[in-house]
């Protein structure tokens, strides 16, 4: 059995530390967009807690690279957790670390395809909920002439946006809100696709399976069937061949004197 290599091994042990920091993460960059007025040490504990969850996301990503056999590969194929890492002062992107956390969990576990497919979509609508509530918020809620004053007004707009309703009770009035929209709108659209996809592939699997296990048991009968009428056959054959077979010759019978040889069976003359 082959063994997993060193960034497997990372990557394994990895998984729970920052699982956590995402969660610590994720707290750290609310608590200052739904408390705002909270006191000065609550902001800057959360504005260390996210140096510090960088940080540790930065050296994650450098020792990955490291472990990578193939690293031009792996910057290719990791690009959200490196735009995670470089941009960590744009704050609508900050997030992004969380959600690729999550998905970097997700595609580890070891679960059925449509378990593991429906995890990633509740896991991407909630993330993504979150980020587009907080991060519309942080950019809306001071905007002149904006509608979007708090957590409850963020997040109906979220909804709305993300399964494309769009009740326009509340819109982005900025330029960054309204890039924070598409986005919403794009995810939302691209999740729908994913879901219908999923549905559409389970059925065709499905008529796939009981079209090859009714293929399979037509095949077995036809094998019966020819196996049926080879034994008819040879029956047939061995019936056919049993009368000629059966028949014994009959034994030469010595002659006697007068030349003459008394048939089998029949009755001796009576002597005079």
């Amino acid at each position: 059995m082959k063994e997993p290599s060193r960034q497997l091994l990372w990557e394994r042990r990895s998984q729970t530390p920052l699982l956590v920091l995402a969660v610590a993460f994720a707290v750290a960059y609310a608590v200052p967009i739904v408390a705002p007025d909270a006191p000065p040490p609550v902001h800057r504990a959360c504005l260390v807690t996210e140096w510090v969850v960088w940080a540790s996301f930065a050296c994650d990503y450098l020792v990955r690279l490291g472990l990578s056999p193939a690293r031009r590969a792996f910057v290719r194929t990791h690009w959200m957790d490196l735009a995670a890492v470089l941009l960590p002062m744009i704050q609508p992107l900050r997030l992004l670390r969380l959600v690729s956390t999550l998905l970097l969990v997700g595609r580890r576990a070891r679960m059925a395809p449509q378990i593991r497919l429906t995890t990633y979509v509740a896991g991407a609508v909630v993330g993504l909920l979150m980020f587009g509530s907080l991060a519309v918020l942080s950019v809306e809620r001071d905007a002149p002439g904006g509608n979007i004053r708090n957590l409850g007004d963020a997040l109906w707009w979220s909804v709305t946006t993300m399964t494309t309703v769009g009740y326009g009770d509340h819109s982005p009035t900025t330029g960054l809100g309204r890039l924070l929209a598409v986005g919403l709108m794009l995810s939302g659209i691209a999740l729908l696709g994913v879901v219908t996809a999923n549905i559409a592939a389970w059925f065709i699997s499905r008529f796939e399976r009981d079209d090859r296990a009714e293929r399979e048991q037509t095949a077995a009968i036809a094998d019966l069937a020819a196996e049926v009428r080879a034994l008819r056959a040879e029956v047939s054959r061995l019936g056919g061949a049993a009368p000629g077979a059966g028949a014994a010759a009959p034994a030469p019978v010595p002659a006697g004197a007068g030349g003459t040889v008394p048939a089998v069976g029949a009755a001796s003359a009576p002597t005079p």
